[in-house]
């Protein structure tokens, strides 16, 4: 991955990886309170990968010949993924662990481009990605962790 467009292109892939993934994850869910926020999380991702389209649209200046160094995105990507049904601990655990790789991703990507706006973009979603996992944690220390 070398340009702009690239690094776009794979951070909108991952958004979209990350909604289908929290949709998943709503449908299997045991509770309503479950699903509805696997599902408002999954909006949220969508979201995110709308940002990233409308910059790569052109709707903020910036340079596709801008070139980047290899990242090892692998590095970042989240192996563990839940199979059949899943409880709330082990799916707050895997949001949390795939929140962090998100924050981490973004800040490193934010820390390769020259281009302010999009170093600017990325420092945004990686803050959001960071209030989706304290969300998490917070919820994990309220709902698993008192019951221990």
């Amino acid at each position: 991955m070398n340009s702009v467009d690239e690094i776009l292109d794979f951070a909108i892939e991952r958004e979209q990886a990350a909604a289908d993934f929290y949709q998943d994850l709503a449908e299997r869910a045991s509770s309503a309170w479950m699903k509805d926020m696997l599902l408002s999380f999954s909006k949220e991702e969508m979201r995110h990968k709308g940002k990233l389209k409308s910059v790569k649209k052109g709707e903020k200046l910036l340079s596709s010949e801008q070139q980047v160094q290899d990242l090892k995105i692998s590095d970042y990507l989240v192996d563990v993924e839940p199979a059949g049904d899943i409880s709330l601990q082990d799916a707050m655990i895997v949001a949390m662990k795939r929140e962090k790789a998100a924050y981490r991703l973004y800040s490193d990507l934010a820390s390769k481009v020259d281009d302010p706006d999009v170093k600017d973009l990325f420092l945004g979603l990686a803050q959001e990605e960071a209030k989706h996992k304290l969300y998490f944690e917070t919820q994990y220390d309220d709902q698993i962790l008192r019951d221990n």
